[in-house]
């Protein structure tokens, strides 16, 4: 039974839909890794880069996984790849025009955050080709990709109203904007599918780069009695994380699950019970190649879920029991039939 996300169907989509139709930079890097074998040269002379929201390339989440989609570009086709950190909103602008009159092909900004500042450069810039993450910008020389987080958080919040011991469970998002509110309101959804008596707690920490928040809204939430959080806050998450390995540590057991990224990786078994994870190193890597293959999908939006497995569970869930798995995919198989209509935000 297929539960993980299928990379093969997320480029399978993208490039079908293509071929159918004042701030200071904080941060730059290269891209690194091994150089690409013989033969596989066809994106040298190609520049790709990046620049993250504030949430920094090293969030464990949705800007890491960007940055490792272009890590993956390089190693195969032998493209140069960059990026540039935010550390600020006033800093979007700025690093986008960087590359734009540094004659880079593509510039991708990487998260929702990203949108009225892509929206400007393009608009300044129409022969300059720009990409975006999480965000719409209606311009001819933008490709937007964006996923259904409410279909996979409703996976999850299944997961949750069945494997809660208290019938309480948390939500940390980061800022209160239309992406994160997809999150909250599949997962709320999916909780109450299967466990109509459970509360599910909210707290918005207003930031997706503050862990010290993300920790002290997991203790509130913790100490009322919650024994599951899932997060959708970027790096702010990594301190709900830390909330929990300290709980872990004094004896109390309690769950956190991931966003974007398989977490367990990089947080462990022991606190994680599962993440909902996104595509976006495949997106990101498959609309770049088509930028070197000469398909940019300018002016287009591609919509990613989970009837093209873009969306969802890892392909291994040890905490998970295969009880709650097949229900999961109950609901998936539902939800992919239009029998389930998940609740979401434009």
């Amino acid at each position: 039974m297929k539960r993980g996300i299928s990379v093969l169907t997320i480029a399978a989509l993208i490039i079908v839909m293509a071929l159918t139709g004042c701030g200071q930079k904080q941060e730059t890097q290269q891209g690194a890794g091994n150089q690409p074998a013989a033969g596989e040269q066809k994106g040298k002379g190609f520049k790709i880069a990046m620049v993250t929201d504030v949430g920094g390339v090293n969030d464990k989440s949705f800007n890491q996984s960007a940055w490792e989609g272009l890590q993956q570009l390089k190693k195969e086709t032998g493209a140069e790849v960059k990026y540039l950190q935010s550390k600020a909103d006033a800093e979007y602008v700025p690093n986008l025009n960087q590359f734009v009159k540094e004659n880079y092909n593509l510039t991708w900004g990487i998260g929702y955050l990203m949108g009225d500042a892509i929206k400007a450069v393009a608009e300044q810039n129409k022969d300059a080709k720009l990409a975006i993450i999480d965000n719409v910008v209606q311009a001819p020389n933008v490709a937007s990709i964006t996923f259904a987080e409410n279909e996979g958080s409703f996976l999850v919040g299944v997961v949750a109203g069945m494997m809660t011991k208290t019938n309480k469970i948390g939500f940390v998002g980061g800022n209160e904007i239309p992406v994160i509110k997809r999150f909250e309101l599949g997962f709320k959804q999916g909780v109450a599918a299967v466990n109509p008596n459970a509360q599910v707690t909210i707290n918005y920490t207003g930031s997706f780069d503050k862990p010290d928040l993300g920790k002290a809204a997991a203790a509130t939430i913790y100490n009322a009695g919650a024994d599951i959080i899932f997060h959708a806050s970027g790096g702010t998450g990594n301190g709900v994380f830390n909330e929990a390995k300290d709980r872990l540590k004094a004896g109390q057991k309690v769950w956190v699950i991931g966003v974007d990224k398989d977490q367990s990786l990089e947080f462990g078994d022991d606190v994680t019970l599962t993440s909902m994870m996104k595509g976006v190193h495949e997106a990101v890597f498959q609309l770049s190649q088509q930028l070197i293959n000469g398909e940019f999908p300018g002016g287009k939006v591609t919509v990613l879920g989970l009837k093209e497995n873009a969306v969802g569970l890892p392909e291994k869930n040890k905490n998970v029991p295969e009880d709650v798995l097949k229900k999961v995919q109950e609901y998936k198989d539902k939800i992919v039939k239009g029998e389930i209509k998940v609740e979401t935000v434009q």
